[in-house]
């Protein structure tokens, strides 16, 4: 599925960025991206610890993507964004479905964003919230 995007250039920097392997390997798929909001899940299955519970460091990767995307969507086209800080407290356990986790910024800034993701069962009860700082460094002119 095609993320719903908010611009042209949004559009621009999904097909330059491509998301990377480790959201590939977990099956994060995004669903709606802009500067204000990202939308994206992920399945549980193959994401669990030794108890068949969703990995909390799963939770962690998929709200550190979410993140860093709504940044870097908010850089582009003239920086770049880097996560510099992410922290994530675990309300409750998922053991199966998909989770879904949606990004809203909490400071959109010219050298750093800081971002709030709440990651929900399909039930819609919240399993995770983190906060992620990134970064927004100069992009590299050729």
């Amino acid at each position: 599925m095609e993320p719903r995007t908010d611009s042209a250039e949004t559009e621009q920097f999904l097909h330059q960025f491509p998301m990377g392997d480790l959201n590939e390997k977990m099956g994060v798929e995004l669903l709606e991206v802009s500067a204000e909001r990202v939308v994206g899940t992920m399945p549980v299955k193959g994401n669990t610890q030794p108890y068949g519970l969703l990995h909390g460091g799963a939770s962690v990767v998929l709200a550190e993507s979410l993140g860093s995307v709504g940044s870097a969507a908010h850089a582009y086209p003239d920086r770049i964004a880097v996560g510099v800080d992410i922290n994530a407290t675990h309300h409750r356990s998922a053991r199966e479905g998909v989770v879904t986790g949606v990004a809203t910024p909490i400071h959109l800034g010219r050298t750093s964003a800081c971002w709030e993701v709440v990651i929900t069962d399909e039930d819609g009860k919240r399993v995770c919230t983190s906060r992620i700082t990134c970064a927004l460094l100069p992009a590299k002119r050729d």
